[in-house]
C-alpha cells in the first residue's frame, strides 16, 4: 500500500471524522442515519491514519507530495 493521502488531506479526514462521530453520538438520531454517520466517520478517521485511500485508486488521485 503506497500513501496516497497527503498531509493536508490527512487533517481534513480525521477531523471530518471525528465530527460525524460527534454527531452520530451527540444527536439523538438512531437507525439508518447514526449507522451511517458512525461508518462514515471511522473510514475518514482509518484513511487518515494509514495515509491510504481506496477510492483513489480507480481514478488516480494521489494527493502526496512525490519524493
Amino acid at each position: 500500500m503506497r500513501c496516497n493521502v497527503g498531509k493536508t488531506d490527512r487533517i481534513i479526514r480525521a477531523i471530518l471524522g471525528v465530527l460525524l462521530l460527534g454527531l452520530a453520538f451527540g444527536l439523538k438520531v438512531g437507525g439508518a442515519a447514526q449507522t451511517v454517520l458512525v461508518v462514515l466517520g471511522i473510514v475518514l478517521l482509518l484513511t487518515a491514519a494509514l495515509g491510504f485511500c481506496l477510492l483513489y485508486l480507480p481514478f488516480g488521485i494521489n494527493t502526496c507530495r512525490r519524493e
